[in-house]
């Protein structure tokens, strides 16, 4: 049996539909899979009910782009039931403005001399979703000659700190998204600390409030050593640690379910949201 609680679809910046997503899983033997779109919750229910014919579990969940001392942290939220109109009402302001930011990045693009319409990223936009980077990224290679790891880090650049359309989000704070998840009755999760401009910044963000922390997780460039190192931390900082692919598409190097996630973490996530 295979864990993954990271995954997105076309609710969000991820390429195939939840359908296609719930089925992958099967076919990958998937059992416990958590739907992460970002600032969306609305793939949930129709994962749910794909996912139990085929005897998967479905934790909901959701990914939230936060600021923390000036950089942006991402964040994970699970639930038991995401129905809950504070969440949703915050969740669809997170839209409005993810897109917004969106929009601004393309002109950044525009006015480095990149050849991009917004039109180009709206078509990429597979539902109702806020747009962001992904799809932005997602557009450019469609202009490219195609998929490859090198120019996926090159169309990457572009939006990292000293990039062109380096936009750091910085309206909603890791400590109110951190809040807002605790009082909608749900679990935060750090996650890929490995991927923050500080690594250091991991400390800080455990300390807020007692939350998990994203371990296994299979972008790190030195994953082996990442993995063992942030276990460590979890151990002693954090209340539990997941992990999952990040999966948004077959065309990325980590697939979906490919990452061993032990299930001591994923029984402490389910027992703390259950109850």
């Amino acid at each position: 049996m295979r864990v993954d609680l990271h995954v997105h679809t076309q609710e969000s910046d991820g390429s195939l539909s939840v359908e296609e997503v719930v089925n992958l899983a099967h076919a990958r033997n998937v059992r416990i899979l958590a739907i992460t779109d970002h600032e969306s919750t609305q793939g949930i229910v129709e994962a749910e009910s794909l996912a139990k014919p085929l005897n998967i579990k479905i934790i909901p969940g959701v990914e939230l782009l936060t600021s923390f001392q000036g950089q942006e942290v991402h964040l994970l939220g699970y639930f038991k039931d995401v129905n809950n109109p504070v969440l949703q009402a915050r969740l669809r302001e997170l839209r409005e403005q993810r897109t917004a930011l969106a929009f601004e990045m393309v002109e950044c693009l525009k006015n480095g001399g990149l050849s991009l319409d917004w039109q180009d990223v709206k078509r990429e936009v597979g539902a109702q979703g806020a747009v962001s980077k992904g799809h932005i990224m997602r557009a450019i290679y469609h202009q490219n000659s195609g998929y490859s790891q090198k120019s996926w880090r090159d169309i990457a650049a572009y939006f990292r700190p000293g990039g062109v359309a380096y936009l750091p989000y910085l309206k909603h704070t890791f400590q109110d998204a951190v809040d807002l998840i605790f009082a909608c009755g749900g679990l935060p999760v750090v996650a890929h600390p490995g991927l923050q401009y500080d690594p250091k910044m991991v400390f800080d963000l455990l300390a807020y409030r007692p939350i998990g922390l994203e371990v296994y997780y299979g972008y790190w460039e030195r994953q082996t050593t990442l993995i063992s190192y942030y276990s460590e931390i979890a151990d002693k900082f954090a209340i539990l640690a997941t992990g999952g692919s990040d999966f948004h598409g077959p065309f990325g190097p980590i697939q979906l379910g490919q990452m061993d996630v032990p299930l001591e973490g994923v029984r402490k996530l389910q027992k703390y949201i259950d109850t």
